[in-house]
């Protein structure tokens, strides 16, 4: 029943909002109230759900996506992402510039959570686009995909470490096996997946780039712009070796983990671009202060569709849909590495947050590790893969991907929960080759 309920809440809001039009966040708090009484939670524990569910999502991500949308207007508006997006282009020519961002992506999912990697590099991408002229998608899938990729597979990244400390798996072996199924699933997923995706003619939101094109005296130097770009990614990498190498009392730890959180590194990077892409570039600090705010009004919208996905996501959480999907899997014949993808995908299905799918999962099968000998490693990777597959409404990532490349529901359908199935389903299926080989 429970199971249910979630399936006629998904299709009443896809009803909402493909056949009535109904904006997206008043449709989502409807539909988690609708679902969450429908699964016996009184009303007031469901409003307490839904603010909750905001709360937390907004909690993680408000300063995130507020102070990366100021940054990449900054670099945008101040002619620094054009810089970067032409010396790329010279660099790699037009038909490697998917490879180019494909690694870029690498590099930055590494070091920070898949939101913080998203709102950075999308200016990126809406830059690229207008000065190559080439599909918004086409350009911009590889890169989501290997943002997305690192997520599930790939230490240090928060997620897939934090599921290897729970089941004792080795960090450096995690990582080999992950790279090793990173390789050719980031391929397919990304540059390939994107070429069947060239239908998809759109434009980046207003608001979220600037269309203008600088002349070469307008733009400021190579070093200056990737500098300020980048160094969110800088500071969040340095804090991540150190909670790899370090115990937690070393001051130096401390230090680098406070200026390493994802929300100070990008305040960090705003003040940086405003002093050396806008006042040092001759621009007074009013006008530098309006392309911070115009960046906020931009994503207002974004921003409360995201925290809508959220709320969803907790009223699935608070009426017990993952426990009871885990009451579903004990007992099961399946093999390990199966049985941790299997729960982990349901999870993720049901409830949203690849993060809580992943935990869950790591919490539900770490007795397994000790039963069957299984691999802790490869456990680490099926979690990971399962934990994303088929994105879709009640996900927060989805609204993401469907606000900041201007789609319509059934267009992210088509494009982002796609992209997402695929990496689940290879990165299940190197998990099992690389058992069948080492083991």
């Amino acid at each position: 029943m429970p199971i249910t309920i979630i399936v006629l809440g998904v299709i009443l809001l896809l009803v909402l909002m493909i056949v009535f039009k109904v904006n997206g966040f008043i449709a989502l708090v409807f539909v988690s109230a609708v679902v969450g009484i429908a699964e016996g939670m009184t009303p007031l524990n469901v409003m307490a759900s839904i603010q909750k569910g905001i709360g937390s999502t907004l909690g993680g991500l408000a300063m995130i996506l507020g102070f990366g949308a100021m940054l990449g207007r900054l670099v945008s508006d101040t002619g620094a992402a054009q810089r970067v997006a032409t010396t790329l282009i010279a660099a790699f020519g037009k038909e490697r510039l998917q490879w180019a961002l494909v690694v870029t992506g690498l590099i930055v999912g590494l070091a920070m959570f898949y939101e913080v990697g998203f709102v950075l590099l999308l200016p990126l991408v809406f830059t690229i686009v207008a000065a190559a002229g080439l599909p918004l998608l086409y350009v911009g899938v590889p890169m989501v995909a290997a943002l997305s990729v690192t997520h599930c597979f790939l230490p240090p990244h928060p997620g897939p470490t934090a599921i290897a400390t729970i089941f004792g798996a080795n960090l450096g072996t995690t990582l080999l096996y992950g790279m090793i199924i990173t390789i050719p699933t980031v391929i397919v997923a990304g540059p390939i997946f994107s070429k069947f995706l060239k239908s998809f003619e759109k434009s980046p939101p207003e608001g979220l780039y600037n269309p203008k094109i600088f002349t070469e005296e307008e733009m400021p130097g190579f070093g200056i712009s990737i500098f300020a770009a980048i160094i969110p990614v800088v500071l969040m990498a340095i804090a991540a070796v150190f909670e790899l190498t370090t115990p937690k009392e070393n001051p130096l730890r401390q230090f680098f983990e406070f200026i390493g959180n994802p929300a100070v590194a990008l305040f960090i990077a705003v003040v940086i671009a405003v002093l050396t892409l806008g006042l040092r570039n001759g621009r007074k600090m009013e006008e530098v202060m309006d392309m911070c705010g115009e960046s906020i009004a931009a994503i207002a919208m974004i921003v409360f569709i995201i925290a809508g996905g959220g709320a969803f996501k907790q009223v699935l959480v608070d009426s017990g849909v993952g426990n009871y999907i885990a009451d579903m899997m004990k007992g099961s014949s399946l093999s390990p590495l199966l049985m941790c993808w299997t729960v982990a995908a349901m999870l993720r299905i049901a409830l949203g947050s690849a993060t809580v799918a992943a935990i869950t999962t790591a919490g539900i099968v770490t007795p397994i590790i000790a039963v069957t000998h299984a691999d802790p490693a490869l456990m680490v990777l099926a979690v990971g893969s399962g934990s994303v597959i088929a994105s879709h409404v009640n996900d927060p990532g989805f609204w993401l991907f469907k606000g900041y490349f201007n789609l319509s529901v059934v267009e992210t359908l088509k494009t982002w929960t796609v992209m997402e199935t695929l990496i689940s389903i290879l990165g299940l299926a190197g998990v099992l080759a690389l058992n069948a080989i080492i083991h």
